[in-house]
């Protein structure tokens, strides 16, 4: 099946392991990994940045392979989960570019149709977000005020 916006194929990117067990040469402990989890995020990193760092500099290939748990469901346990979800927030932050480049390029119609994208994008997530419970039922995304998010 196509892609949505590109009319392409194919699945490139990176995969998980095959294999979904906890590997022998991974020295962390459940209790551990948690405590490294919360570290992290309170230093400020977001999940997808959390994920890198334990993998990176800690050699730990997935937390749900040790722990049973996803890094956002250690976040959420703690409490310590953001209100608007990580990739609300960088769909966000892409649609204030565009719209910033738009006002210096106006005649730039593949950047108007890249924002017209991103922004069915965020609705698409929203009303996502909203049905799961992630997002309270009265937020929604006000393209004038967006620029909040770049801070």
């Amino acid at each position: 099946m196509a892609r949505m916006y590109s009319r392409k194929r194919g699945k490139s990117g990176s995969k998980k392991p095959i294999k979904k067990t906890i590997p022998t040469w991974s020295r962390y402990k459940p209790k551990e990994i948690e405590m490294l989890v919360v570290k992290l995020a309170k230093e400020g990193n977001t999940s997808s940045k959390i994920g890198i760092i334990l993998r990176d500099m800690y050699g730990i290939p997935s937390t749900k392979f040790v722990d049973n748990k996803r890094i956002t469901s250690i976040l959420k346990e703690k409490k310590l989960l953001p209100d608007t979800p990580e990739d609300m927030i960088a769909l966000i932050k892409k649609a204030v570019l565009i719209k910033k480049h738009l006002e210096n390029n106006p005649s730039d119609e593949p950047a108007k149709r890249g924002l017209t994208i991103t922004e069915s994008k965020i609705k698409r997530l929203t009303k996502y977000y909203k049905r799961s419970g992630r997002l309270p039922s009265e937020w929604h995304y006000e393209p004038e005020k967006a620029a909040i998010f770049l801070e």
